[in-house]
């Protein structure tokens, strides 16, 4: 193990996005990992098992993040939006494998029915569940004029994001990257930092949401690269330039609330290293498959000089899953050395469809699945309409309706044993025991199943229906936090309790969440009162539900 101290970083205002990327710089000095040698970290490596093992640091990043509504135009088009510390996407969080990352988050949105919370997507958050940052869940929203404090050990390492779970806020502009520096699977020269794909509209996703409920998910008019994109003769080109020879770490985020895109660069073969917060072998491809939630860390080699001097880089919605009104032109630039000039090169040629990277998903570290005894009854996913006309989604034959100002972690510590059919809750009281969950769909529409706490081991997944004759890869399976259940298919993923707590697994499709698409897990429940802060999670509940009665606030929405 290795120590050095004390050390806090700060995060002030960060200008509203768009400029061309540059390397991330902060990095502990840590030796052993250069260019050339990625797998090396200090005492650790690749071959550490970080489900086990972390470095013991000592170091605090501490970062402070202001909520506030704003005017943007991130593609020429004017809009109110909510930002992060002024910026879209916010500031990224960065640490080192093992350090404590401590975040305060301020309220300060001036619309009465906006509280917030802070989700750290893919974070396990390891016996630290009230910091998971889920509205109803984990604790009340962080009403108007008040702050909260987040804070977790990053036992993980690579690329995720961090966004609110309060109603469609993450869609509104609420959410950054997340770099948690460590070993990798191939080397690279530089690090580009994240590159978030969103899509976006030019009314806001609150606005959109009643069309969501009685329509059907709306088109939407734009997509961003990292923030920005052209929409008619307006907005700019997310831009970098590269060097030739040289090869560049580059961390996707897909953060759209409702489009699965293929991301490419023309010209040029992409090294997948990681996906999600898991480490794999590496493979290569012209094209990734990413869907909501999802994160892949690929490596772009500077090799093209020969063919052009600028190249398009390209994020494509694939209409099999939904529809944007831009499909065409959601791309961004790299420009090869001194060049200024605007891309001529043509796109790869690919399939429209809503694929997942499974079949390629190696981790590097090899665990096996213990082989259960029995399978597992469905989690059917499916969608009702309501005497009002609304679209509700249902996961196990249940609609999620939670209470903003009674979260599930609050009942638990108060005692709470019996649970409504609406609370969409699985008990899990046993320590390290496998889980394994069937999720399937007769519907035509695919869907990014994400779960909170943990990293799932993906067993099988494909079209059809679903029976116990169905193969299972229990030998070292792909392990992700974040899969696609298929259109008119099934999803089998398995997972060990071995982390206390009230847990969410939800799509990630953002109208899906608020329409009630979700269950959650209490894991250990005997254990969970003892790792809470009760008198925390209890005046901010208190705060919050002070605040809603004076605004009058009534729940629009699932909760979560």
């Amino acid at each position: 193990m290795f120590s050095r101290g004390l050390v806090v970083a700060s995060v002030a205002l960060f200008s509203l996005a768009g400029a061309a990327a540059s390397p991330l710089q902060e990095r502990a000095e840590c030796s052993g990992n250069t260019a050339s040698t990625r797998s090396e970290w200090c005492d650790f490596s690749l071959d550490t098992d970080y489900m086990t093992e972390a470095p013991d640091t000592g170091v605090i990043r501490e970062y402070w993040l202001e909520l506030t509504e704003v005017i943007v135009a991130p593609d020429g088009v004017s809009r109110t939006a909510m930002a992060i510390n002024g910026s879209i996407p916010g500031p990224t969080i960065l640490a080192d494998w093992g350090d404590t990352v401590k975040v305060h988050v301020s309220n300060a949105l001036i619309d009465s029915t906006n509280g917030t919370s802070l989700h750290f997507h893919g974070i396990r958050q390891n016996y630290t569940n009230q910091n998971d940052g889920v509205a109803s869940i984990t604790q009340c929203p962080t009403p108007p004029g008040q702050s909260i404090t987040y804070e977790w050990r990053a036992l993980q390492y690579g690329s995720s994001w961090y966004h609110s779970h309060f109603a469609l806020q993450a869609y509104q502009g609420v959410f950054g990257g997340i770099v948690i520096n460590g070993p990798a699977s191939a080397n690279y020269d530089e690090d580009l930092g994240m590159l978030f794909l969103n899509d976006w509209d030019h009314d806001t996703v609150d606005a959109l949401y009643h069309e969501a409920q009685t329509n059907g998910p709306p088109t939407l008019d734009n997509g961003l690269i990292n923030g920005t994109n052209t929409y008619e003769d307006g907005g700019f080109r997310y831009n970098t330039t590269f060097a030739s020879g040289t090869s560049y770490r580059i961390r996707l985020v897909n953060g759209a609330v409702d489009t699965h895109f293929k991301f490419m660069v023309d010209n040029h073969t992409m090294t997948v290293i990681a996906a999600d917060l898991i480490p794999i072998k590496p493979y290569e491809t012209t094209a990734v498959d990413i869907g909501m939630g999802q994160r892949y860390d690929v490596i772009i080699t500077a090799d093209q000089a020969a063919t052009a001097d600028s190249f398009w880089m390209r994020a494509i919605p694939q209409s099999a899953c939904s529809e944007n009104s831009n499909e065409d032109d959601i791309k961004g630039i790299i420009y090869y050395d001194d060049s200024t000039n605007e891309p001529t090169t043509s796109g790869y040629d690919y399939t429209d469809s809503c694929g997942d990277e499974t079949d390629n998903l190696v981790p590097y570290l090899s665990k096996t699945v213990q082989s259960p005894a029995d399978r597992t009854e469905e989690l059917p996913a499916g969608i009702a309409i309501t005497s009002d006309n609304l679209f509700k989604w249902t996961l196990n034959s249940t609609s999620m309706l939670v209470d903003w100002g009674n979260p599930t972690l609050s009942q638990i510590v108060n005692g709470t044993t019996t649970w409504d059919k609406d609370d969409a809750i699985i008990l899990l009281p046993n320590a390290n025991e496998w889980v394994y969950i069937v999720i399937s769909t007769t519907m035509t529409v695919p869907h990014p199943i994400h779960l909170h706490g943990h990293d799932y081991y993906v067993l099988a997944q494909g079209t059809g229906h679903y029976s116990s004759d169905v193969s299972l890869n229990l030998a070292n399976p792909p392990r992700r936090d974040t899969a696609m259940l298929p259109s008119a298919g099934y999803l089998v993923l398995a997972f060990e309790t071995d982390n206390p707590g009230a847990w969410l697994m939800h799509c990630h499709i953002g109208w899906h969440t608020s329409e009630g698409f979700a269950v959650q897990f209490i894991e250990r429940y005997d254990e969970i009162a003892a790792i809470t802060d009760s008198d925390g999670m209890a005046a901010n509940c208190a705060a919050w539900n002070a605040y809603k009665e004076e605004a009058g606030i009534e729940q629009e929405d699932s909760g979560v």
